[in-house]
């Protein structure tokens, strides 16, 4: 037992208030345990919950009961039976998840994260190691350094994680051979080195005899390092790291003015701030200096890094969710186009161009993925040519947000640089990703302030600008009625523009085929030609299939509000072939025609359309009737 256990006790037995304070504000670290599959990543976390003493009675007696059932009763427990999931574990014959548990010595508290070694659960390793201080990377020392234990080295370096160790697990199955060890450490080092992996700390364990996990064992006299809960008690944690770099406030709430308080609040992020500090409110750049920090406890003289506060500042400046407070001399970027790592989560693969939510820290933004730059191959650090991202692909791209966000380098810091992608659709999370820089046309192109404004160009039309646009299936009718739709309101006198989905194919995308990603990108370009239209104040109509949700909902993000009407040519499949007009059906059924809307390509009806026509029940002729009259109805004079 340790000095410090003894000068613990007596502080219990002396002084109950005054070690519940000295628990209270103890460190926490959070680190995982990965690598491949059966390293003895479960039994190390059960050594480590066993010898800090944080099991129940229970627990540990239906451990020995175990033991005993198996004709094992006085050798060493089977740890891993403590790691939660265990039962299904067992059952399926697979880790599922990760497993999270929660222990502490006298001198810190931890949260450890059991990473699945499957390579098809790469997304929950992720999950794991996003808020972690420190990896333990361990290595089954019969089998060396594997596929997954470099998969699993460079996404701890790539998302961050500044400590690492290299736990050379099982040894007492080796007969605790140094040459098997300095091997292995040798072997790693190599690897580690090619990835920019400049320091870890590697010691030779066993798990599940207790070698050199609490204390440092006989049986590796040769080993001169410390035990690995010394390690973990010592090693410094981001947290306290964090503290030395500048000051960043993810805005997460605004508290709403009233006679004697507004206040903005957050939890900090990086750095510490005081009152008198000049702070800058990002991307809107307004500066104010800090009056007050308040928190649940009372006001602070100085606030840290990890702490949860509200900020009152000397002006009534516009702030809200997802604007950033930083220090006004040394604030963070804004940019909308940036270069970015991404480790793709979802089973289906990425599809370039489409939009996606992206979130980072307390923003949320549309954002679309280039096609990617290259993927890396994590055995030998290749750069390797794709067109997409497929499930647990890591690969370097480029992307784009539908407006500015406040962000610094992943590098420099993990909560403006790291976020995530949704899917619009599913809401699911298909994404991890880690910023690098902002491209430069990013930075050097700048909106250009115009004297003639949108609203004028259209009062000189005596209109409001509208998108009209029409989707349905090849052959539902769209094209007829948005040609009858133009005729009427060009006699009316309206200034109109109809784009038509062939038509534009015959020019500005002929150079697209019929991908998924080509008939992204074919809307996506149709759209801003469309919002252009309207800023000249035309009433813009469109023809397209544009087959998916997502991209819809991209054109109607581009487009003002009230201005974009989405019209449902709802025409039944089997209806559309039998009409079959250009002989595109016929083709597509022979084979001679790939990626076909309604055939071997899907589409994603809208959901609640402005206007919803069906030509089965319906002549041409009055739906576009229909339509303007709908479309008058929502007018109003522009004076």
């Amino acid at each position: 037992m340790s000095d410090q256990t003894y000068v613990v006790d007596d502080l219990i037995a002396q002084d109950i208030d005054a070690y519940l304070d000295l628990h209270q504000h103890k460190t926490m670290l959070r680190f995982i345990t990965c690598g491949s599959v059966d390293d003895g990543k479960s039994t190390l976390i059960g050594r480590l919950l066993y010898d800090s003493k944080m099991i129940f009675e229970d627990q540990l007696a239906a451990l020995e009961a175990d033991s005993k059932r198996q004709g094992t009763q006085g050798q060493a427990i089977d740890f891993a039976l403590l790691v939660d999931g265990l039962a299904a574990e067992r059952e399926q014959g697979i880790t599922i998840d990760v497993a999270y548990r929660f222990f502490n010595t006298e001198r810190r508290k931890f949260i450890v994260a059991d990473c699945p070694g499957h390579e098809q659960y790469t997304r929950n390793m992720i999950t794991g190691a996003s808020t972690a201080d420190l990896a333990v990377i361990l290595v089954d020392a019969r089998k060396g350094v594997l596929v997954q234990t470099r998969r699993h080295s460079y996404l701890c370096h790539l998302i961050g994680i500044r400590n690492v160790v290299l736990a050379v697990n099982k040894m007492d199955l080796v007969g605790y051979d140094q040459a098997i060890y300095d091997a292995i450490v040798r072997d790693y080092a190599e690897f580690a080195r090619s990835i920019g992996l400049d320091r870890f700390v590697a010691m030779p364990i066993s798990g599940f005899q207790g070698d050199n996990i609490t204390t440092r064992s006989a049986n590796t006299p040769w080993y001169r390092g410390p035990a690995l809960i010394d390690h973990l008690d010592t090693v410094a944690v981001n947290a306290a790291l964090d503290r030395d770099t500048p000051f960043r406030l993810p805005v997460q709430w605004v508290n709403r003015p009233d006679l004697d308080f507004r206040g903005f609040s957050g939890l900090i992020a990086t750095g510490s701030v005081r009152p008198g500090d000049a702070i800058r409110v990002l991307p809107s750049g307004k500066t104010s200096t800090v009056t007050r920090i308040v928190t649940r406890d009372g006001d602070l003289d100085e606030a840290v890094a990890g702490q949860s506060i509200t900020l009152c500042l000397a002006d009534a400046i516009d702030c809200s969710r997802g604007d950033v407070i930083a220090p006004a001399a040394a604030p963070p970027q804004v940019a909308d186009q940036f270069e970015a790592t991404l480790v793709w989560l979802n089973d289906e693969a990425l599809i370039p161009g489409r939009a996606y939510w992206l979130k980072l820290a307390t923003q949320t933004v549309s954002a679309t993925v280039q096609q990617p730059k290259f993927v890396v191959n994590v055995n030998t650090m290749e750069h390797m040519a794709a067109k997409t991202l497929d499930l647990n692909a890591i690969g370097v791209v480029e992307l784009t947000a539908d407006r500015p966000i406040v962000f610094e380098a992943y590098a420099d810091n993990r909560t403006l640089g790291g976020f995530i992608l949704i899917d619009k659709i599913t809401n699911a999370t298909v994404a991890a990703g880690m910023l690098h820089f902002s491209l430069r046309r990013a930075q050097n192109v700048h909106w250009q302030a115009l004297d003639v404004t949108r609203e004028a160009r259209a009062a000189l039309n005596s209109q409001t600008a509208h998108v009209l646009w029409f989707t349905g299936l090849s052959g539902s009718g769209k094209s007829t009625i948005a040609n009858l739709v133009e005729k009427k309101l060009h006699a009316m006198g309206k200034h109109t523009f109809l784009l038509d989905g062939d038509n534009v194919r015959h020019g500005l995308n002929k150079d697209l085929g019929f991908t998924e990603a080509d008939r992204i990108e074919n809307i996506r370009r149709v759209g801003e030609v469309a919002r252009l239209m309207t800023d000249a104040g035309l009433i813009v109509i469109t023809a397209f299939i544009s087959p998916f949700r997502a991209e819809r909902d991209m054109v109607r993000a581009m487009i003002a509000p009230g201005e974009f009407v989405e019209v449902f040519i709802d025409t039944p499949l089997d209806e559309a072939e039998r009409r079959d007009v250009k002989g595109l059906y016929k083709k597509a059924r022979a084979g001679a025609l790939k990626n076909f809307t309604g055939i071997d390509s899907p589409y994603e009806a809208p959901e609640n359309p402005e206007i919803r026509v069906d030509t089965t029940r319906e002549a041409a002729e009055d739906a576009a009737e229909r339509i303007v009259n709908h479309i008058l109805g929502h007018w109003m004079p522009v004076i």
